[in-house]
């Protein structure tokens, strides 16, 4: 079927503003069905890395949001004692914005000398001792400082909150790429916080080998009596469910996806039907010069998958470029999902507008292959 390749091509371009409208209306689907795979690709991504870290957070007992969240800091040396924790990180968490938001403004306040053993990311610019050495400096990820258009030495502020840009990293997370590292005691001691002595939350490395759930109730059954109590989970479990709403909205976005592929669909097959409405007659030629039915089902066939795969190649390659360059995130109570292009992502959306081409070519090709020669040669 490949040599007949420029024939195919020869009659779509025939009745070229019908094959623009359809290419472009299938490109436009597929860029909307990636960006909504984006985002559930970078939450799939975010839960299998914390999945193989096998750290935990311990949070407030029935808090949600971190602005609530108030646990005692000195919790991090008891729990540092417990058989099978490798290290104990306290957490000041600021955000803007508790709420599901496309703009949120996460930072965490962490020891600068812990901060190397709980994220692993390079600078990209900047230095370390200038974030060591100075409380009020702050390490911004690469996306945050991509949509802010920050840059080092820049001041930044959120609110009544500054801090000046000591360095911009990268990660391999795409996540991780999203938050702002500052010290600890600098957003302990931020204006109007007055939070010395209270953190929003530990994180907990624990040791190669330790059941991070037995943990879990090991650490919140020491402080069940205390003075504040605590709901321990492992990191990926806690960051799901903090994000529980927003996941909610990602599942019912699938159905939006799934109404692209039916776009697609509709569009592919209404544009090959008319084609094989005007063609009646040349299909009766091509019979007579000796094609089959079935010769002629594969070229209707292929002409349909060439209108939705030239829609996807566009569509697809438009929105992995947008994805890249945007660094878009959505994030809920200071928890933030990157939108992550992928190869499988780009891959699955060429699956599908090749499918969506088979699948809306085959009654139009069935009715060209069945067509009757002589009453097709007499047709107006």
């Amino acid at each position: 079927m490949l040599k007949f390749i420029p024939y195919t091509l020869k009659t779509l371009w025939r009745h070229r503003s019908r094959t623009l409208l359809t290419v472009s209306g299938s490109a436009v689907a597929l860029f909307v069905f990636c960006f909504v795979g984006a985002v559930q690709e970078g939450m799939d991504d975010m839960q299998r890395r914390q999945e193989a870290n096998g750290s935990l957070i311990a949070f407030q007992a029935n808090k949600f949001c971190p602005a609530t969240s108030h646990l005692p800091q000195d919790y991090d040396q008891q729990i540092a004692q417990l058989n099978g924790v490798r290290e104990v990180i306290p957490v000041q968490v600021f955000t803007n914005n508790c709420r599901a938001s496309l703009d949120v403004i996460v930072f965490y306040g962490v020891p600068p000398e812990k901060l190397r053993k709980a994220r692993d990311f390079e600078l990209a610019s900047g230095s370390w001792s200038e974030f060591e050495t100075h409380q009020d400096a702050a390490l911004v990820g690469r996306a945050v400082a991509a949509r802010r258009d920050i840059q080092v030495g820049d001041k930044f502020s959120i609110g009544e909150l500054s801090v000046n840009v000591a360095g911009i990293y990268n990660s391999s997370d795409p996540a991780e790429e999203n938050y702002i590292y500052s010290h600890l005691e600098f957003l302990q001691r931020g204006k109007g916080m007055n939070l010395v002595g209270t953190v929003t939350q530990l994180e907990i490395l624990l040791e190669e080998g330790v059941d991070p759930v037995t943990k879990c109730q090991e650490i919140d059954a020491m402080f069940r009596g205390g003075p504040v109590e605590t709901d321990t989970r492992p990191k990926g479990v806690f960051q799901a469910k903090s994000l529980g709403d927003l996941m909610q909205l990602i599942g019912m976005a699938h159905f939006l996806g799934y109404a692209c592929v039916g776009l697609v669909l509709s569009l592919v097959a209404t544009t090959s039907v008319m084609s094989v409405q005007d063609r009646i007659r040349e299909h009766a030629v091509l019979q007579t010069l000796g094609f089959s039915g079935p010769r002629i089902f594969r070229l209707v066939i292929s002409e349909s998958v060439v209108l939705s795969v030239a829609g996807g190649v566009i569509g697809v390659g438009a929105a992995m470029v947008m994805l890249k360059l945007s660094n878009l995130s959505i994030g809920a109570e200071a928890v933030m999902i990157a939108f992550t292009p992928s190869v499988r992502l780009a891959l699955s959306g060429l699956l599908v507008s090749f499918i969506a081409g088979m699948l809306a070519g085959i009654a139009p090709a069935i009715h060209a292959a069945r067509t009757e020669i002589v009453p097709a040669l007499r047709h107006a």
